[in-house]
């Protein structure tokens, strides 16, 4: 008997810009994984996902300083940040995907810049791609939005770099208290901001479409199916027939 041909993927590569100081980027970070694995999974489409992770500074280091003597609590800050009637609309959205969800996650705990863990992010695709990278990028937001702990730390970090395999303690102990990678840091954050790009999450799809905000895995689902049609032969993504939540971008 003739093995059976392997079907042929459709490579989608998604361009993940975030800032692990964003609750809205750790919810969509979720809700993004859930979608590829369900369409994986459960819908077994013909697809196969590349994923890439842009660091994007949303606090400006004017107003949260790099190297803050103090430690912000989150709360505080946020509330000033935002104000008060949009701190407390995030406040009621995240505790419902919270308990939708069944995570512990929370706005308590302290807020700072995040360039280390961006750093320790980009080593990491770079070690060992986003087999490496996702779950590192995973375990600083459990880290901070759900356990309280301060990402910023480098004794946090190299704690959740060992145990995600990406470097001994020790070694990111060192690799954190150097400057390695932190111009690529500032020079990938002000590339984003230079297209145009203000907020985040934003998910950009192939380098032609762009998702923003903490979507439900529902919305990319929904694209998901899209381009595994189109990849069958059907009709593609066009201006006419976007899915839900997408829209054509040049980032």
């Amino acid at each position: 008997m003739s093995p059976t041909p392997q079907r042929a993927l459709k490579t989608v590569k998604l361009t993940v810009i975030t800032d692990f100081v964003c609750v809205s980027c750790c919810i969509g970070q979720h809700e993004l994984l859930d979608a590829i694995n369900y369409c994986k999974d459960t819908l077994d489409l013909p697809l196969k996902f590349e994923l890439e992770h842009i660091p994007f500074r949303l606090i400006s280091t004017n107003i949260l300083p790099e190297d803050c003597p103090t430690k912000p609590d989150r709360e505080d800050f946020l509330t000033k940040f935002i104000g008060k009637e949009r701190f407390r609309t995030l406040l009621t959205n995240v505790t419902k995907w919270a308990e939708e969800k069944g995570r512990p996650l929370s706005l308590h705990g302290t807020i700072r810049q995040t360039t280390k863990a961006h750093r320790l992010a980009l080593k990491a695709g770079q070690s060992g791609g986003q087999t490496l990278q996702t779950p590192l990028i995973m375990a600083i937001f459990t880290a901070s939005m759900e356990d309280g702990q301060d990402v910023a730390d480098p004794e946090v970090l190299a704690d959740i770099a060992a145990k995600c395999g990406v470097m001994s303690r020790e070694d990111a102990l060192a690799f954190l208290e150097s400057d390695e990678l932190a111009k690529e840091v500032e020079d990938m954050s002000n590339a984003a901001r230079a297209k145009g790009i203000t907020g985040v999450p934003v998910v950009v799809i192939d380098g032609k479409w762009a998702v923003s905000g903490g979507q439900s895995s529902e919305v990319y689902v929904q694209i998901f199916k899209k381009l595994a049609t189109c990849h069958a032969g059907g009709p593609c993504p066009n201006s006419n027939n976007l899915p839900a939540g997408m829209v054509e971008t040049c980032i």
